[in-house]
């Protein structure tokens, strides 16, 4: 029995990669070319980009409703990202599509707007060794790895970070100046899964890493959601008492008519 593959949309800010040569030689087809090559090293995941530039910056509510899960790598236009297509998307991850936010990604509207905190943390570029350690093996998103994993060179990403406590902390990163990060943890926003994973810093080779493109594939597939989106998932309907599961009597006064719309 065949099963269709999980589709997923990568969205670059593509910004670094046009303006700085040492982002260029890195990744001189773009970061995002870069992750979607990493994914589809899986045979059972379908890769697409999208970048900033692009109209409504590719992230229609066609291109959203056809991918089951969506990565998201930001760092210098946060603020450059349409609020209108923040919101799509928030209401896409509700609705069950996957989230992956990767790197300074942390400080994106779209993260920010899901967890509802500000998503700050202590930082450091000085090209330090980073040992991300695996804290959770038996989790789906660490299948494969080994206890622990060194990066050469990485921004330093420092405790305390600003978030709500995750559903689950996957990896846990020690760096060369003696700081440590939650660098892998998973959150839950309405019936979508996320995920953020701090390692990407644009000057370095980190999404040439084998253990780095092998947690973005398993993140892809622990993210996909293989039941229907859920429809109108905003609203909250006026259930009439005639509606109810069980004979109900109304008793006392109400604000609302039968039907009538009660949030706005």
């Amino acid at each position: 029995m065949s099963t269709s593959p999980v589709k997923a949309l990568v969205w670059g800010e593509n910004f670094h990669e046009q303006e700085n040569k040492l982002v260029r030689e890195v990744y001189p087809d773009g970061m995002h070319a870069c992750i979607a090559a990493a994914l589809a090293e899986d045979p059972g995941i379908e890769a697409a980009t999208a970048t900033l530039q692009e109209p409504e910056h590719g992230l229609t509510a066609e291109a959203l409703a056809a991918h089951d899960v969506l990565l998201w790598w930001g760092h210098a236009k946060h603020g450059e990202v349409a609020d209108e297509v923040v919101e799509r998307v928030a209401a896409s991850v509700w609705a069950g599509m996957g989230l992956i936010v990767l790197h300074s990604g942390h400080f994106a509207k779209i993260f920010k707007r899901l967890l509802g905190t500000p998503c700050n943390l202590s930082w450091r570029e000085a090209g330090e060794k980073e040992r991300v350690w695996t804290v959770n093996p038996r989790h789906p998103i660490a299948a494969g790895l080994p206890p622990s994993f060194v990066l050469p060179q990485e921004e330093m990403y420092g405790e305390p970070f600003g978030i709500p406590e995750p559903l689950e902390t996957v990896f846990v990163s020690w760096f060369e100046g003696g700081e440590v990060f939650r660098s892998g943890v998973t959150f839950r926003r309405g019936a979508g899964s996320i995920f953020y994973f701090q390692p990407g810093h644009e000057v370095y080779p980190t999404y040439h890493d084998p253990h780095v493109r092998q947690v973005l594939r398993n993140a892809v597939r622990w993210a996909a959601n293989p039941q229907p989106r859920i429809e109108k998932v905003t609203d909250a309907p006026n259930v009439p008492a005639a509606s109810a599961p069980e004979p109900l009597t109304e008793r006392g006064p109400k604000l609302h008519a039968a039907g009538e719309e009660g949030f706005k």
